[in-house]
């Protein structure tokens, strides 16, 4: 670790972007020297406030000039989807980028990719997407599968009762809430969660294997009855269930499968049966290696919660924590696009309790 804390810019203040902001403000290893807010009524206010946490004396802006001139080591980029300008800006003026947002290896952009990429050589910068849902799934099939003297199949599997969560702006455009008779429906799954071809790219190239295809096949269920949720009602008849499998082949042969089941309510039909919320890891070889991964919250978190929504943030924590995990290596690295196999395993340094 460095002998002064990592400067570093928070990017956005969403869900997980506020998880982010926490975890920079409580780690010894980072210094929060900056906050990017693109909405007028969050400009000028505190980071801390914005985060829901105290104080933290660095107010948030939306003057990407006063941001870089603060001369950050990296940028912490938390949008759901990225956006290239922006990027191109931020890696041109020589800041490092680690993200959570549709991001990974860049592969779905086409030649923005390359945009990106010529950012960072004439910046001297380094761009890392850990990805979401989240990003740490395919790293812990990766490893997994060290302990294999053949792979036959990699397959990730989510799965997730996303009723209670709130946030129709990023569910509907995988399809939640769309007519199930809606002709532009069929798509829709594969283009929100088209980051996923990514994660397929990634987890090949980690065990050497050239893809020839990788597709996707989606699923939905709706509901039979009105679905009313927080700020938003799916009507019956609308989905309320989603299914997306991103593919890749070798041969005709799938070897390589990382997929969603997301559903919402008990009036599904098909009535999709969940084995609980988490990842099942797989990996069908000599040995075949299964790994169940959940999360729980910590004892005094359920000490202290007023309603089941307290517990959402854990998903938020989960997205946020890879990338910044990842800021050491990443700053470490040659100027480009780096992914999980280009970098050293990631440390979660500066957050074990003593308390």
């Amino acid at each position: 670790m460095p002998n002064a804390p990592y400067r570093v810019v928070q990017w956005t203040t969403g869900n997980v972007g506020k998880s982010s902001v926490e975890a920079i403000a409580k780690n010894p290893n980072y210094e929060l020297v900056g906050l990017y807010a693109w909405s007028k009524d969050k400009s000028g206010r505190d980071a801390g406030e914005l985060a829901g946490i105290g104080p933290l004396g660095v107010k948030a802006t939306n003057d990407v000039d006063a941001l870089l001139a603060l001369k950050p080591d990296v940028v912490v980029y938390n949008p759901m989807w990225i956006n290239v300008d922006e990027l191109v800006r931020i890696l041109e003026a020589g800041v490092n980028v680690v993200a959570s947002a549709s991001f990974i290896t860049g592969h779905n952009l086409g030649d923005d990719r390359a945009r990106l990429e010529e950012a960072c050589q004439r910046g001297g910068s380094t761009l890392f997407g850990s990805g979401v849902s989240p990003g740490f799934a395919e790293l812990l099939a990766i490893v997994a599968a060290t302990s294999c003297d053949r792979i036959d199949k990699i397959t990730i599997a989510e799965s997730a009762d996303t009723t209670l969560y709130d946030s129709p702006d990023t569910e509907r455009p995988v399809g939640f809430g769309t007519a199930i008779d809606d002709p532009e429906l069929q798509p829709m799954a594969a283009k929100g969660t088209a980051v996923f071809a990514e994660a397929v790219r990634l987890v090949a190239d980690a065990i050497g294997v050239t893809l020839d295809e990788i597709k996707c096949v989606s699923e939905y269920a709706q509901t039979t009855e009105d679905l009313v949720m927080a700020s938003w009602t799916i009507p019956a008849g609308h989905v309320a269930g989603v299914y997306a499998s991103w593919q890749g082949i070798v041969g005709g042969k799938t070897v390589i499968d990382i997929n969603v089941r997301w559903k919402k309510g008990q009036t599904l039909d098909p009535d999709w049966q969940l084995d609980g919320d988490g990842w099942k890891i797989t990996i069908e070889g000599r040995p075949t290696v299964n790994m169940a991964v959940g999360f729980l919250p910590p004892q005094d978190m359920i000490e202290n919660a007023k309603s089941i929504e307290d517990f959402f943030v854990l998903g938020h924590i989960m997205t946020a924590m890879p990338p910044i995990h990842a800021i050491p290596a990443v700053l470490a690295a040659a100027p480009g696009i780096v992914t999980y196999n280009d970098l050293p395993l990631p440390q979660a340094r500066g957050v074990v309790s003593t308390a």
